[in-house]
């Protein structure tokens, strides 16, 4: 594999970089999207449609936790791009060794209480009725692996500063691949039910932490700390915070829409609806992949050419990946809307002498999944605007711009869409709760992206 200068990325043709950049991220996160969507079809087909629902209860909690990671790395991340950008390398090592130490310490301290408060987190999430039992299981094992996972998160994001997307891209191949050969190792041949689907997915956080430790034990990677960069410098740790307070508070907003969902769609529909939701949920990690990769691909590129004072160049990297992502959007749309019934297929069981109360679910999911799932997705052409934007700001350390338009989505607009409109349409008016939020947020942002631009990026003033 051919090694990659960080300092490429104020070089090389942004289109040319964008693509370097992006592909790598993309196919990372279509690997770990596969992993969550080919996980729920085995859980599905081999547990049951209950065992979804469970799974969609216990990812908010979990991923909140690994989200401090994420938060840590991001935050940390668009400071090591800036620093390698301006040439100063050290403080590019600082940060890093503060990134590991505040990681361990945080993730650490919040698995302890999430175990400690398991039996009211769980139903707090949804998970009531006969979800409960499996939701447990999948919860206390999961948890284990929680601060691997967000170890791993936060080296992927260092892994892209470096300007080396290949690595992370196998870093998040790993364990992805990992996971899928021992669900079908844990579950259909062990037999373990939940507990395999549990064991399987903690095993592959750690496989994925062991390359991660690799990469930067080794002599691909610039950043060679020591003891002394482990000690805590409150300016970098304030910065990181700031900064990656946009991304934690994004994942806490996800988290409490979790909850509202998950607690309105049962008082709406029980356990069936809440099934209904898990698929929904797993489409969305999954299909937007290939946008998400481009917005991966620009964060380094925007931070690295912006510490650089290269504005021209970060001006041309917004609208090239606002370009690249919209593309790519509309094709997710066509085929979600072309194809819902026969994805919906793919999470239930056609097993013979299925129980009555799983065909029963089974068939309440195939009646409302493929019509909720058009609405859900119905404004994917135009989320690449409002994803692009609210990462500018981030990637150029522009925290509170960041932390607004991040917000805007889920805490602004979708959430109080869907305390309201259900309590007049029902069901509907949960399901139009998703485009008619998308709809406002990508005006919001293209608002302040466009000044932006006008104000800071242009080379005439």
């Amino acid at each position: 594999m051919a090694k990659v200068s960080a300092d490429q990325l104020g070089t090389e043709p942004i289109g040319k970089l964008l693509i370097k950049q992006a592909v790598p991220a993309s196919i990372g996160i279509l690997v770990m999207s596969l992993n969550v969507l080919v996980d729920s079809i085995f859980v599905g087909n081999w547990i049951g449609s209950i065992a979804i629902a469970a799974i969609n209860v216990v990812l908010p909690v979990s991923f909140f936790i690994a989200a401090l990671g994420m938060a840590i790395g991001i935050g940390g991340s668009s400071i090591i791009s800036r620093a390698l950008g301006s040439g100063d390398k050290q403080k590019a090592l600082k940060t890093f060794g503060n990134q590991i130490a505040l990681t361990l310490l945080l993730t650490v301290g919040m698995v302890v209480l999430g175990l400690y408060f398991i039996d009211f987190l769980i139903p707090a999430f949804g998970g009531k009725g006969s979800i409960f039992p499996m939701a447990k299981i999948y919860y206390t094992i999961v948890l284990y692996g929680v601060p691997f996972l967000a170890l791993c998160m936060m080296g992927n994001t260092v892994i892209r500063a470096e300007g080396k997307p290949k690595f992370a891209m196998i870093a998040m191949i790993i364990p992805s691949v990992g996971n899928l050969f021992l669900d079908y190792l844990f579950i259909y041949v062990f037999d373990w039910g939940m507990h395999g689907a549990a064991w399987a997915t903690t095993a592959g956080y750690l496989l994925c932490f062991g390359y991660i430790l690799y990469f930067f034990l080794s002599r691909n990677s610039e950043l060679k700390i020591g003891l002394s960069h482990f000690v805590f410098s409150m300016p970098i740790l304030s910065e990181i915070g700031s900064l990656g307070f946009v991304t934690l508070s994004r994942q806490a907003v996800t988290s409490v829409t979790y909850l509202l969902m998950n607690n309105i769609l049962f008082n709406l529909g029980g356990e069936a609806m809440v099934a209904v939701y898990a698929i929904i949920g797993r489409m969305l990690m999954f299909a937007f992949f290939p946008v998400f990769g481009v917005t991966q691909g620009f964060l380094p590129i925007a931070g690295f050419n912006y510490g650089a004072a290269k504005y021209e160049r970060v001006k041309q990297s917004i609208y090239t990946a606002i370009k690249y992502a919209s593309l790519v959007a509309t094709l997710v749309f066509v085929g979600l809307m072309v194809f819902p019934d026969a994805i919906t297929g793919l999470f239930l069981s056609n097993k013979d002498n299925l129980p009555a109360e799983e065909l029963a679910t089974n068939a309440f999911v195939m009646e409302h999944a493929p019509n909720a799932m058009r609405m859900v997705f119905a404004a994917s052409p135009i989320i690449a605007l409002q994803l692009i934007g609210a990462a500018y700001f981030q990637a150029v350390g522009k925290a509170i711009p960041a932390l607004l338009l991040t917000l805007t989505r889920q805490g602004f607009f979708f959430i109080p869409l869907i305390l309201i409109l259900p309590s007049i349409l029902g069901e509907l008016g949960v399901w139009l709760s998703f485009p008619i939020a998308d709809v406002l947020a990508t005006i919001v942002t293209g608002f302040y992206l466009r000044q932006e631009i006008k104000t800071k990026l242009n080379p005439a003033l």
